[in-house]
């Protein structure tokens, strides 16, 4: 994951802003928790300030553009979380697990430095023929290694699953923020800050942009996703799963 993002993270925070819609469905999740542990941490965005925050994140491109007064950073990996047990009231992922060499063990670490909840904003393979550039233009996408949203809530301990729709205007610029306004996925900076289009073979990624730019131009694209145009939102599979652990207060 550092050396990913050491290479596609130097202009992060130019596209990948915090959505104030995002963020208030993650702090009322994390509760009453006071203490709360931010893992795959990147630039800082969705971290409450008016909480003790503890960030990990491994890559030093993406540690340099966390804003001044931010949270302490520790450079490790959500594999090997340098803390004891039960360590903070919460734990927080967002996309982030997805770039894990080691899912299964950094979603169990999560759950074992928590003492009341751990929770994860990632997203559901089964929905990437919902999105129009998934299944028309990358579908390389469906062979990159993943795991199934039943497994990453088992390793987690997820006992909620929320859905989080994604509006037309959404400004945190990951993969289908922009399913309203193709024309963004044009900007090679917006792509950039998208880590499924570095994962992809660099052929597949200009095929696929040409074809996009042809569709748009043409009016292609519009005839075939007229449906969307006046859509407010877009279920795309983003979901954020919530663990409640040994130490939870009952409802």
């Amino acid at each position: 994951m550092s050396a990913l993002y050491d290479t596609i993270g130097r202009s992060y925070v130019a596209t990948r802003r915090e959505e104030p819609r995002l963020r208030a469905r993650i702090h009322a999740a994390l509760g009453d928790a006071r203490s709360v542990l931010n893992v795959g941490a990147g630039a800082g965005a969705y971290e409450p300030h008016d909480r003790e925050v503890v960030a990990v994140e491994p890559s030093p491109v993406m540690r340099a553009q966390r804003a001044p007064g931010a949270a302490r950073v520790v450079d490790a990996s959500a594999e090997a979380l340098p803390f004891a047990d039960a360590s903070f009231d919460a734990a927080m992922g967002v996309l982030t697990d997805h770039h894990w060499p080691d899912r299964p063990a950094g979603l169990r670490e999560m759950r074992r430095v928590a003492r009341r909840r751990a929770l994860l904003f990632t997203f559901d393979p089964s929905y990437i023929d919902a999105f129009w550039l998934t299944r028309d233009y990358i579908p390389g996408f469906r062979d990159l290694p993943g795991m199934t949203l039943e497994q990453i809530a088992g390793h987690l301990g997820a006992t909620r699953i929320e859905p989080v729709p994604i509006a037309h205007d959404w400004q945190d610029g990951f993969l289908m923020a922009f399913w309203r306004r193709p024309e963004a996925y044009l900007d090679p900076v917006v792509r950039a800050n998208i880590s499924v289009f570095s994962r992809l073979s660099p052929e597949e990624v200009e095929e696929s942009i040409a074809r996009l730019r042809a569709d748009l131009e043409s009016g292609a694209w519009a005839l075939r996703n007229r449906d969307l145009l006046a859509a407010e939102e877009l279920d795309g599979g983003y979901r954020l799963l919530i663990a409640e652990c040994a130490d939870a207060p009952s409802a």
